[in-house]
């Protein structure tokens, strides 16, 4: 069977990448066509309008797909998480002189990120930071890194970047800094357009990243399919395969970078700078077994910070019904022995 899956190009895309590349899926009977989309919500509108069976997907994307919040009505449905964690805070260098935080430690960053974006609110000029689209935990890690510094968040401005063209929009100076998944902030170091300043996996530790998002309409293609893309990522996650798949995430199909970028991400120390300022990183990126069990406790934490950010009213009840879109069992059936 032939299934058609969107991905954007980002290194937590690679379970989808391995199962294609290395077997896994046709061991399945599967043979995958990949789809690089150019937007988060591209990929949204496609999967929803049935142009795609199923795609790499932002977790709070997924959720808000499915409970009508964002984009078309869609019947998808989640059973297996990709990853946790990976994303990190970039700001211009610009930015981030002015900010001058005493340590790297997180409380001193955020407040010196509070300092100057209320300096440039009350000077009419506000900060404007990128996201990947509304429905993200980036914007979530965004606003838990303000409230760190005792900011509120609406004094800076956001918008919508898709991870890709996050590096560009830094450079030409339309954002001041962006927060976004590996590998698009070693990307922005590398050239010496940013600085890293906080990481996801410090502002809420294990927070459900990306998740294989299929249509209902599947059917019987549903366990082969997450039991190839699990087992795939399971690969991934060992480091005696790393150097496999890093060259292969590399190649021009997929992201088209440098590999030595792309490796970063799975490194246990980050580059924070162009002068080579390292800090260890541990659980930056998790593409293992222990995150791919889709778990209904994560969605109702997407939901309480739907509700933090004001996507949600606080009345809304969407706990119950959010927890019905992961599906744990098909995950436990697709890898029973």
């Amino acid at each position: 069977m032939r299934l058609q899956l969107g991905y954007i190009p980002l290194c937590d895309a690679a379970p989808l990448i391995a199962a294609h590349e290395f077997g896994f899926a046709r061991s399945e009977g599967l043979e995958l066509d990949l789809s690089a989309e150019p937007s988060w919500a591209t990929l949204r509108d496609r999967l929803a309008l049935g142009h795609l069976d199923g795609a790499h997907m932002l977790a709070p994307l997924a959720l808000a797909s499915r409970l009508a919040l964002s984009g078309p009505p869609s019947d998808l449905i989640v059973p297996l998480q990709l990853s946790a964690n990976g994303n990190a805070i970039t700001v211009s260098r610009a930015l981030w002189a002015a900010m001058e935080p005493e340590s790297e430690a997180l409380a001193d960053v955020a407040r010196a990120f509070a300092r100057v974006a209320a300096e440039r609110r009350d000077a009419g000029r506000p900060l404007t930071l990128g996201t990947v689209h509304p429905f993200s935990c980036h914007t979530y890690q965004l606003r838990l890194f303000a409230e760190a510094g005792g900011l509120d968040p609406t004094a800076f401005r956001t918008v919508v970047v898709p991870p890709q063209h996050s590096v560009e929009a830094l450079a030409r100076g339309l954002v001041d800094g962006y927060c976004t998944g590996a590998p698009w902030n070693d990307v922005a170091v590398a050239a010496g357009h940013g600085r890293i300043a906080a990481f996801g996996c410090d502002l809420a530790p294990d927070a459900p990243e990306k998740v294989l998002a299929l249509s209902a309409r599947l059917d019987g293609a549903t366990l082969p399919l997450v039991r190839a893309v699990a087992r795939a990522g399971q690969w991934c996650a060992d480091p005696a395969n790393r150097a496999d798949l890093i060259h292969r995430l590399a190649h021009r199909t997929y992201l088209n970078l440098d590999a030595e970028l792309i490796g970063r991400a799975f490194a246990g120390d980050a580059i924070l700078d162009s002068a080579g300022a390292t800090r260890p990183v541990p659980g930056h990126l998790d593409l293992g077994a222990s995150v791919q069990a889709p778990r209904p406790e994560a969605a109702s934490w997407l939901v309480a910070q739907m509700r933090a950010s004001r996507q949600i009213s606080r009345d809304d009840r969407l706990d119950s019904e959010a927890a019905t879109v992961f599906w744990p069992d098909l995950y436990q059936a697709a890898l029973a022995p």
